[in-house]
């Protein structure tokens, strides 16, 4: 008898190990993605979550159920450990969305955990108990034991999983889909069953701003920017009033002591006074800007985090990754089908109630219940007179009158019937047909049903649901242009190596480990390295610092002499872009060449140096004065300009020069709040060593230099220019105690660098509401509404004084909610000859 021999390794084998661990591994990975990870397109629910729900509706009696209580009940629906359940469970009551709660329930922003499941309690919020349930309208199915009955999904009439976000790992996929504002999904529902265009962005609870200029409709590849927001309490103290989403507290104050520990940023200390709200305290280093550790903080810490969507959600029982538009307008389409599907149940609810109660008027109007005391022989020949008795009225009814119809009048007690109960029948009768005929309406405008139903959520539940993120678009931090110096390089001239281990050598600078060094040497050549402990770049260094990439203002003087021609040349240049480590020769490229003389100018000064000849030489004059001044500034690549012909004996400073260079030109760019010279936003002019005025909305004026790490608050800024000592500033501000405008003109006083100096009277309220520095101001200022609007053009130059920048002002006019003003706009002359020819 042969035995059959079973291979173990044969895929079509199932009984072998490689068969079991197949099919195991596609049963495991299938149930995770399908029962666990993935939340469902329906209703925005993974198993967990619609269990829960599911049990509280079954415990909903209006009042708290213990946490530990809803935990068991769930656990008949969900075959887990209550560990798993009690977390879903919190952290839907943390979205506080569907679940009220009461009791410590933890805290998203500073990671606190909920108290014990004994010690806290919940029930379903009001919103979740509409939007989420309907006996009628769901599918049912048997719960894993077989005992009870579960929802296959919840018949949900909102957007869910776009309002609480999703979060999951599985098995070769993951989701992230992040919650967005309640009011927004709203309106964008309303918009999509209209079939017009409509934009959501994420929005969370912990608050704080948000770039959502990669957001890409939440899908994979897309990315989003979240900060904390940041305020200067003074010039050595930052305050954080709020955390990005996904970072605790406790995590972000961690990331600010790590970045300070490893000198990214200098603070002194960060304290936690976080209670109802967030409050971190950073006290600032001496002598350090706020404006670059915020910069920093937001490039080296947790205050601004990124984070990458992926929307993934389970459709026809597989998982699909969509944007978030596709699946709003798939909960749109959802809301507006279990609507219909409400609607039709109701109808043919109250058309049934409409047949009964007019059977049961003919019954009594036409005395068809006397059959009842008829003496037939048998109750089927008593329910069969009955039939027959209302054949001459079924033209009156909507259908034919049933065995069952019948059943249910007799069982009715009889008694005399007045007058009075025939007409409450008949008002019964015309209020069911107008609920019928306004059902049918509602029924064939289905589109405007569902929108006035998104409407009235709206209306119920969006008082205190307004958006919490502020979406703005963030400026890109360089790393390298705001990383503290917290090292210090050394260079040996004569080897030619630099670093910061070399300690005993020359000291360089203070820079950062993400700097570049530049480095120039004796024999003309030039380079460019990274900070590290050690490196060679060339015998004979002449010159080394700190490399700014795009610095166009940084001029090297340089007289060199070309070794193979025996001429000297001078030249100035710039270095703006280079490849690292790559030698660069600054010379004609002759071996014997070298440099006379060279110096770095950061705002592009010409020096006088005086030049020795040697004296064999056969030149005439052996001693003469160059100024840098008479030659351009070009590439480094450049010949340059003779010198002389002869050979030098040494080259010596003279005389310094000044800047040969225009001022540097500046903008504002009013949507990140930066100066810059990429020419972004408003020219404010060209600057040398003139200041900036910048007045903002609360009445104060400040006087600041045009350092380009400066962070200004362009919402608040109703001016910023280039300071000029002599212009008189024309100023209107609402006087809110006496509640009249008040208008002064003033000349700047004082001299102080960045300091708010009020120049408005002090009060609650009071703000400033129009300013210019125009020599001839003309104020147009409009009053009242419809027949009552009246405007007034007034020459503000010819009434009012100049006065002290501390004067209260004169009188404009009284406060009024309709009052409106503004600067008449003047034309320069090209405009006006522009218009003539």
């Amino acid at each position: 008898m042969s035995k059959t021999v079973l291979n173990p390794t044969d895929p079509a084998n199932e009984t072998g190990v490689t068969g079991q661990y197949k099919n195991w591994f596609l049963d495991y990975a299938s149930y995770v993605i399908l029962e666990r990870a993935v939340p469902a397109v329906e209703d925005g629910m993974k198993p967990v979550q619609r269990r829960i729900l599911h049990a509280m509706k079954e415990m909903d009696d209006g009042r708290f159920n213990k946490v530990a209580n809803i935990i068991g009940q769930s656990m008949q629906y969900h075959p887990h450990g209550d560990a798993s359940i009690g977390d879903a469970l919190v952290n839907m009551g943390q979205k506080n969305l569907l679940i009220e709660t009461q009791g410590n329930w933890g805290d998203v922003r500073t990671g606190d955990d909920a108290a014990a499941p004994r010690y806290i309690e919940a029930r379903l919020s009001k919103f979740a108990l509409d939007v989420a349930f309907n006996n009628k309208t769901t599918e049912w199915q048997l719960s894993y034991d077989g005992r009870k009955n579960e929802p296959v999904t919840l018949p949900m009439k909102f957007p869910m999983l776009l309002a609480q976000g999703a979060d999951g790992i599985a098995v070769g996929l993951s989701t992230k889909i992040l919650p967005h504002n309640f009011c927004e999904l709203i309106e964008a529902s309303i918009k999509a069953l209209r079939n017009k265009k409509y934009e959501i962005f994420p929005d969370f609870l912990t608050g704080g701003t948000i770039d959502v200029s990669n957001y890409n409709e939440g899908k994979r590849g897309g990315k989003v920017r979240v900060r904390a927001k940041i305020e200067e309490l003074d010039k050595k103290t930052l305050v954080i009033r709020d955390v990005p989403y996904g970072v605790t507290v406790s995590s972000l104050c961690d990331s600010i002591v790590k970045a300070n520990d490893q000198g990214k940023i200098k603070i002194k200390k960060v304290t936690d006074a976080t209670a109802a709200e967030v409050e971190i305290i950073i006290d600032l280093a001496p002598g350090i800007s706020p404006d670059i550790t915020i910069d920093a903080l937001y490039a080296f810490t947790d205050c601004e985090v990124s984070i990458s969507p992926n929307a993934c959600v389970i459709i026809d029982q597989k998982p699909q990754f969509v944007s978030v538009h596709e699946l709003l307008r798939v909960s749109a389409d959802n809301t507006r089908n279990l609507l219909r599907r409400e609607l039709e149940i109701r109808l043919g609810e109250l058309q049934d109630k409409w047949h009964y109660t007019s059977l049961e008027k003919i019954f009594f109007e036409e005395k068809i219940y006397k059959e009842l005391e008829k003496k037939h022989e048998t109750w089927e020949k008593v329910l069969v007179a009955i039939e027959k008795a209302f054949a001459p009225f079924v033209k009156k009814l909507r259908r034919d009158v049933t065995r069952e119809d019948v059943l249910k009048l007799t069982e009715k007690p009889v008694r005399r019937i007045y007058k009075l109960d025939i007409d409450e029948l008949n008002a019964q009768i015309k209020a069911l047909e107008a609920d019928i005929k306004q059902v049918q309406y509602d029924l064939e405008h289905l589109t405007d049903y569902a929108v006035a139903y998104y409407e009235g959520l709206l209306k119920k539940y969006g008082k205190g649901r307004e958006r919490k993120t502020e979406i703005r678009q963030f400026d890109v931090i360089t790393a390298k242009t705001v990383a503290i110096a917290n090292t210090k390089i050394y260079m040996n001239r004569a080897e030619g190596f630099i670093g910061t281990g070399l300690k005993k050598d020359e000291f360089i600078t203070d820079c950062s480990d993400l700097d570049d060094i530049i480095v120039f040497t004796k024999s003309g050549k030039m380079k460019v390295v990274r900070v590290s402990e050690k490196v060679f770049v060339g015998k004979d260094i002449i010159h080394a610092a700190v490399f700014q990439k795009n610095d166009e203002r940084t001029t090297y003087n340089m007289i060199y002499l070309d070794g193979a021609s025996g001429v000297s040349y001078a030249k100035r240049f710039n270095v703006t872009g280079i490849t690292r480590d790559k030698i660069y020769d600054l010379t004609k490229g002759s071996d014997k060449s070298k440099v006379h003389y060279f110096t770095s100018n950061h705002n592009g000064e010409a020096e006088v140096v005086k030049v020795v000849l040697s004296p064999n030489c056969t030149a005439r004059i052996k001693e003469f004065d160059f100024f840098f001044e008479t030659i351009d500034i070009k590439g480094r690549g450049s010949q340059g300009n003779t010198v002389t012909k002869y050979p030098i004996k040494t080259v010596k400073f003279k005389e310094a020069g000044k800047s040969t260079l225009s001022g540097r030109k500046l903008w504002f760019d009013s949507k990140f709040g930066r100066l810059n010279t990429e020419e972004k936003g408003e020219y404010l002019g060209s600057f040398e060593e003139e200041k900036l005025l910048v007045i903002t909305d609360d009445g104060s004026y400040e006087l600041t230099d045009t350092e380009l790490t400066q962070r200004f608050e362009p919402e608040k800024i109703l001016l910023i220019e280039k300071f000029d000592p002599e212009k008189v500033i024309t100023a209107v501000y609402l006087d809110n105690d006496k509640l009249q405008y008040n208008i002064k003109r003033f000349r700047i006083e004082t001299s102080s660098i960045k300091s708010k100096f009020l120049f408005i009277k002090e009060g609650k309220n009071n703000r400033l509401e129009a300013v210019t520095t125009d020599q001839e101001p003309v104020l147009i200022l409009h009053t009242g509404k419809g027949a009552q609007a009246t405007t007034q053009r007034i020459q503000i130059a010819g009434f009012i004084e100049v006065m002290g920048w501390k004067a209260a002002g004169n009188k404009l006019t009284d406060y009024n909610k309709t009052v409106e003003m503004e600067w008449e706009q003047k034309q320069n002359e090209e405009d006006v000859q522009a218009k003539l020819f």
